[in-house]
């Protein structure tokens, strides 16, 4: 409950409010300002940064709330933020610049750096490794985060870690075959991936604060993160230098420094065409579907328009960076609490600028199989309220879903009440599956969800999008 905050956290909405004005749009700002008010407040976020750039130039860049609770230390512009996965998206641009050298092949098999590669990684290509195809998975759950290693024992530990699924089978989400990237630029280029970025990208691009995580360094302007405890801030965890330095997310950056990216990106600068092309072609696996996901960015569509993006979160921050292709505009959002929602607000932002990407704005179509939506309904229903089951549930989403069903209620419980279910798209898949994208309006939330349905109708998985 917010009553269970300290009570310092009761005059950030009001009082801690730093950074460049729209100009010449007072009532944009005035928007932006309400809608991250109420966020905070709702979602109990000690301070977020945000900026809202237009044709690669700085529109909107504010602080709310605190950097520092401890410190009453306000957000500003400047403010630097862990930021997560997002660093993976200066991973996957470090490699490209090899690529564009001559110095990597997108089709280089990793067994060709890695001498001692165990067989299974044989067919494993750069590319692989870049679209989250390589079936090499997350951390493992017996992963010790205190443990301090050196870069050769990081590898290693990679190297027994067995794939999670075939080559090329899917797209599964791997920050092991992101640190396996740093480790490749390591190698390829005689220099520390977080020294190479510094030299070849922060340095050019005047992205003056960003810089691999150090916790033993003197860091001007350093955000401090937080966790929320049965309700009540606390510290972010520790975890061990070593695992703080590696290429799957581990920059500090603050939304100037993304400004001067997103004016890079948006002007095509220190790579080439064809590698901008690759960045962001959707990935294909095995079955021949093409899947919402470039080399690691997010290739998401809302009301047929594009939006290319990065999410993250580590320790006690999120951060979320959306572009909009279309209208050169892009947003990004650093929030200090972990397990807050940056995506809910780079999109609540740019539809303040771009208003047809309102959820509101999508149509509804027509519902051939109102049976289909009536399990939908009853799942959503289902969700904050803890009254999941298992049999709603194809055999491999049972276990990886069910499971978890009473930390998804603890989120969702928050929504309130379900209002309305409303049938925005279906697309037909091969044998038999169906995705069905649903604008889903909760008491207190309104959000975009698409349910994957097998041909018996069991749900066999669920993707948020917008939320």
């Amino acid at each position: 409950m917010l009553s269970q905050l300290p009570s310092c956290l009761g005059v950030i909405f009001l009082t801690f409010v730093s950074g460049l004005s729209v100009a010449g749009q007072p009532d944009l700002e005035a928007k932006v300002d309400q809608y991250i008010k109420d966020h905070m407040a709702t979602e109990k976020i000690p301070g977020i940064s945000v900026a809202v750039m237009r044709e690669g130039k700085i529109v909107l860049a504010k602080g709310y709330g605190l950097a520092n609770i401890e410190h009453n230390a306000p957000v500003k512009p400047e403010t630097i933020f862990q930021s997560g996965s997002v660093g993976k998206a200066f991973t996957v641009f470090a490699i490209m610049m090899l690529v564009d050298e001559g110095k990597l092949n997108l089709e280089d098999k990793i067994s060709k750096y890695f001498a001692d590669a165990p067989p299974e990684w044989n067919q494993i290509t750069v590319r692989n490794l870049l679209e989250h195809t390589s079936g090499m998975s997350g951390y493992p759950n017996d992963f010790n985060f205190r443990t301090d290693r050196t870069e050769e024992e990081i590898y290693q530990a990679i190297r027994a870690t067995p794939l999670a699924f075939k080559l090329g089978e899917k797209r599964g989400y791997s920050n092991l075959g992101f640190v396996t990237l740093g480790i490749l630029i390591h190698k390829v280029t005689g220099k520390f991936y977080g020294d190479f970025l510094k030299e070849r990208v922060f340095t050019p691009l005047g992205m003056t604060t960003a810089r691999v995580i150090s916790e033993a360094d003197i860091v001007p302007n350093r955000a401090a993160g937080y966790r929320l405890v049965d309700g009540e801030l606390k510290n972010q965890e520790w975890v061990a230098p070593t695992l703080n330095t590696t290429a799957d997310g581990a920059i500090y950056l603050s939304v100037l420094d993304m400004a001067r990216f997103e004016a890079a990106l948006h002007q095509r600068k220190l790579l080439s065409p064809a590698s901008y092309a690759a960045m962001w072609k959707k990935v294909v696996t095995n079955d021949g579907i093409a899947q919402p996901w470039g080399f690691s960015w997010h290739i998401k569509e809302i009301n047929g328009k594009q939006i290319i993006g990065h999410s993250g979160g580590w320790q006690g921050f999120t951060a979320n960076f959306d572009r909009y292709p279309e209208k050169n505009l892009a947003v990004v959002a650093f929030t200090n609490r972990r397990g807050a929602n940056p995506e809910v607000i780079t999109r609540e932002v740019m539809t303040v600028f771009a208003p047809e990407l309102s959820i509101d704005s999508i149509p509804v179509i027509e519902d051939k199989e109102p049976q289909v939506t009536a399990i939908a309904r009853d799942f959503f229903a289902r969700l904050g309220a803890n009254r999941l089951e298992a049999a709603m549930f194809s055999p491999p989403a049972s276990t990886e879903i069910y499971p978890h069903k009473e930390s998804i209620a603890k989120r969702w419980s928050t929504f309130g009440g379900l209002e309305n279910v409303e049938l925005l798209a279906r697309t037909e898949k091969a044998d038999g599956v169906r995705d069905f994208r649903y604008r889903v309006t909760f008491a207190n939330k309104k959000m975009l969800m698409t349910l994957r349905f097998n041909k018996e109708n069991k749900i066999s998985d669920a993707f948020p999008e917008w939320d």
